[in-house]
């Protein structure tokens, strides 16, 4: 049995080693600094954040990684380089300040809210579609780290949404996980709250909530805390998006029972190589975390079936993360589907990431193609998993089969 000396050891080593991984050397401090200077082609985003942190009385921080007492917002405009000049699904962080917009993310505006001029900017920022996407950062994580990364999905997925970010307090460090996680516990009332005002708004058509990482379980708690007060979840919130859920198997089990049957749409996005999941697994007892499990095995299939949950797993798809941790946001492919599709409520196949490409490859294919079709799916860079379509997609793959199978008879025949 190894000792607690050894674990210790062996977990602090871990720990450092993702803290070098996932450090932000080289970034400039004040990066929320609003600056004048303009460059052709570039897009603006403004953004609604909505923060349960400390504010911050260094210039160009706003709020701290520390607890505040109540609820503050801020609208923030954030102007990203032209699509020529960026890789879609990266952040291009200053270099130095003043930004240059032409190359890199740059803040234009910056303006505090009360809770009525947050209602007034709500009206006015509703799209066509009237919908509104709630995004929740995850563990370690800056207050500009959450917005910026929030303004590369809403520009790169080109949604049509109002953006609302709900900010946490965390640390931005990957020493303080205990910290970060009572930080969630701490937010969960004021999140809830945030949730029911939006879907109550008349001019709201419906509430889209994604969240990444830690701030899956803040955002799951929030939904339950509304279920058990109100007996259910407020109908306008329809879709939930889970990106890379630092969620205990069995708490996520036990919290969507008590959600009730009245609940929203759950869409996870996992990768069983997420290294970031995998320190959080040992950490929190050695019990599975929501987003690295294998959807294609028991007992989750048969899970995931029951409670409606479609999972695409993107184990199989390469991105420059290096802990694989942020996989949906850096993955042009995962943008644009959650744009496209998951925010607008709308199911997913194989069709919308390209599997409907390699299908009617392999039908028209010769003899050597045939055993491929089952292969497929394993091969695709996003494997989707989706009890609503699974029987659709046999069927389609059974006729592709037999459309091989008789192509190669006649073949030999002739």
């Amino acid at each position: 049995m190894e000792s607690r000396a050894g674990f210790s050891f062996r977990l602090i080593a871990a720990v450092t080693a993702l803290a070098v991984l996932a450090g932000c050397a080289g970034r400039p401090e004040g990066v929320l600094v609003p600056t004048q200077t303009q460059a052709a082609h570039t897009s603006k985003i403004d953004v609604l954040v909505a923060t349960t942190r400390r504010p911050s009385e260094t210039p160009g921080t706003l709020f701290s990684g520390e607890r505040g007492k109540e609820l503050q917002i801020t609208e923030i405009g954030v102007s990203i380089p032209p699509d020529s000049a960026r890789e879609i699904g990266q952040v291009q962080w200053p270099s130095r300040l003043p930004a240059n917009p032409a190359k890199e993310f740059t803040t234009v505006s910056v303006t505090p809210m009360t809770v009525q001029r947050a209602e007034g900017w709500l009206k006015q920022h509703l799209r066509k579609s009237r919908r509104v996407l709630v995004f929740v950062h995850g563990f370690n994580n800056r207050y500009e780290d959450a917005v910026y990364r929030f303004a590369q999905i809403v520009h790169d997925s080109k949604t049509d949404v109002a953006p609302v970010l709900f900010t946490w307090p965390s640390r931005g460090s990957v020493f303080a996980y205990n910290y970060d996680k009572e930080s969630t516990n701490y937010s969960r009332e004021a999140l809830e709250d945030m949730l029911r005002r939006l879907a109550r708004e008349p001019n709201v058509s419906e509430v889209t909530v994604m969240a990444h990482s830690m701030g899956s379980w803040l955002t799951v708690e929030a939904l339950r805390q509304m279920a058990i007060r109100d007996g259910r979840v407020a109908p306008k919130i329809q879709n939930v998006i889970l990106a890379s859920p630092d969620l205990d198997v069995d708490v996520f089990s036990r919290q969507l029972a008590e959600i009730g049957e009245k609940r929203p749409h759950f869409t996870l996005f996992v990768s069983r190589d997420d290294r970031a999941l995998s320190l959080s697994r040992r950490i929190s007892g050695n019990i599975d975390r929501l987003g690295q499990v294998d959807p294609s095995v028991e007992p989750y299939r048969s899970e995931f079936e029951k409670a409606g949950i479609v999972v695409l797993d993107l184990t199989a798809l390469k991105t420059g993360d290096r802990l694989n941790h942020g996989k949906f946001a850096e993955s042009p492919e995962v943008v644009r589907l959650i744009g496209n599709r998951l925010i607008a409520g709308q199911a997913v196949n194989d069709s919308h990431v390209g599997l409907g490409e390699r299908l009617g490859a392999v039908a028209v294919g010769t003899a050597q193609t045939v055993g491929s079709v089952a292969g497929v799916a394993v091969s695709a860079p996003i494997a989707i998993f989706d009890p609503t379509t699974r029987r659709t997609y046999n069927e389609q793959v059974d006729r592709l089969g037999n459309a091989v199978g008789n192509t190669v008879t006649t073949a030999v025949g002739q």
